[in-house]
């Protein structure tokens, strides 16, 4: 393994990286979210990839591929946190492992193919608020999910037109709509890169250890490059807009943050916890501090949010359907797993729709959401790093308790947690569900949270790349560390 001095560049890990992600790529091209007609591959002799053998081929290749960059991220992980390299080794890595997947074909997920449909219904003069991609009987809504075709869009108006610039720009080509779109979410990638090492010098961490733990986390690259979801940009802006805050560029920050928000909603989250470090700065009793800080992030909020609606040209229509990720239902979500189990246990005795199980599970969890967003809202009273710690709680709980929760929805937390310190424990189990998450996912997008055998073979490997971050060759299949 190379062990290059403090501030060298790990050639040998980064290309294996590389080649990880490269075979990803040539994986997915069979395996991955894949179009219903491939202009490039219709009708040639390599279309038999995405048929019987050929795709057992491809899937083989993409999960070989995913075990590779596994391994060279947490390789990375370790040379980091034995101090061997720094920051400029992991941007060396994050660059790298992202020009192959900008190119892929979508992995794990089929949202980007929703983006691009809402962005045409846009571009169409019609309201993506109101009505779903079935309407518009193209090559882009075909490809959408069966479960998002009557779905309006509930994303925030700043998303909105850029996903009409991007159909705009490509002429409603799905494989160009694919790649711009995300060449325009990695500026979130861009963000993130920019903002953890500042945001560091605030909250006590390392910068090499925020940057892999939270940029070159395959976690983040496969699924949300990969992927192509819009949450990218929205973390990135957040990000950025914390840094600001913290660097006493209050308004500035909030602003940035309202920007996300009008990407994605999860970013009002942050908001509260911003003020709460604003107020601790200004003069006056502690009520004074905190109305001055409240007015002042309201007026910020409600003037950026205004201005990005009104030159979008949208409505508030995205909040109401925000509802529509309720038909998810998986046990990432714990009051969805909670209302499953209790419908499954009384269904041994009685029959009983499962709908009533889920509404009250999925309420009791709101409240339960409600109560801790407050608590630690309260805890965090004095602004400073508390604050943001407090507010990357938040995140996790959010992720946990809504009503639906899918594996990219942890890196909400993570960026906000990645610039915090972090203990040897901490970074174990970051290894270890970054690994879990990455995986219980089928590459076409399907959920693998009900294949219970494929789990079992996922919490092993997730095992084995948390120990490999503290040993080199913990299968001892190496003479080298015998």
């Amino acid at each position: 393994m190379d062990r290059p001095d403090p501030g060298g560049i790990p050639i040998r890990t980064i290309l294996l990286g590389v080649g990880g992600v490269m075979l990803l790529a040539l994986g997915g091209t069979g395996a991955g979210a894949i179009l219903k007609h491939d202009p490039l591959l219709a009708d040639t002799t390599l279309s038999f990839i995405r048929y019987g053998h050929g795709h057992d081929l491809a899937t083989a290749v993409l999960y070989l591929g995913l075990g590779m960059v596994i391994w060279s991220w947490t390789r990375l992980g370790r040379m980091v946190r034995n101090g061997h390299v720094g920051s400029a080794a992991v941007l060396t890595a994050i660059v790298a492992w992202t020009l192959p997947l900008l190119f892929a074909p979508p992995l794990f997920s089929k949202d980007i193919y929703s983006y691009l449909a809402q962005g045409q219904i846009a571009l169409n003069g019609l309201d993506p608020y109101s009505v779903g991609p079935a309407v518009l009987q193209s090559p882009l809504s075909d490809n959408v999910s069966w479960v998002w075709q009557n779905t309006p869009a509930p994303y925030g108006p700043l998303f909105l037109m850029l996903a009409e610039g991007v159909v705009w720009a490509t002429g409603g080509s799905v494989i160009g709509g694919v790649v711009i779109m995300r060449m325009v979410l990695a500026v979130g990638l861009v963000l993130l890169c920019w903002a953890l090492p500042g945001l560091t010098r605030h909250l006590g961490g390392r910068p090499a250890t925020a940057l892999w733990v939270a940029v070159a986390n395959p976690l983040m690259l496969v699924h949300l490059i990969g992927g192509a979801h819009n949450d990218l940009l929205m973390v990135g802006l957040l990000a950025a807009g914390v840094l600001l805050v913290l660097d006493r560029r209050h308004v500035l920050g909030i602003a940035v943050v309202t920007l996300a928000f009008a990407v994605k909603a999860t970013a009002v989250v942050a908001l509260p916890f911003l003020v709460l470090v604003w107020a601790r700065r200004l003069d006056g009793s502690r009520t004074t501090q905190l109305g001055k800080a409240i007015a002042g992030g309201v007026v910020t909020f409600l003037a950026v949010f205004a201005a990005t609606t009104f030159v979008s040209g949208l409505d508030l229509g995205w909040i109401p359907a925000l509802s529509s990720s309720s038909t998810i239902v998986n046990w990432l979500s714990l009051p969805s797993a909670v209302g499953d189990f209790a419908h499954t246990v009384v269904s041994a005795f009685v029959r009983v729709e499962p709908g009533w199980f889920m509404t009250v599970a999925r309420g009791l969890g709101s409240v339960l959401l409600v109560f801790i967003v407050w608590r630690q809202w309260r805890a965090a009273q004095d602004g400073g790093p508390e604050a943001m710690r407090r507010a990357a709680i938040t995140m996790l709980a959010v992720a946990l308790l809504s009503p639906a929760t899918l594996p990219w929805y942890f890196s909400w937390p993570l960026v906000m947690a990645a610039a915090l310190p972090w203990t040897t424990t901490g970074l174990k189990a970051a290894v270890f569900f970054s690994t879990w998450l990455l995986l219980v996912t089928f590459p076409n997008g399907d959920t693998a949270l009900y294949s219970w055998a494929y789990l079992v073979f996922v919490a092993a490997v997730s095992a084995l790349a948390c120990v490999s971050l503290t040993r080199p060759d913990p299968l001892r299949l190496s003479s080298r560390y015998a």
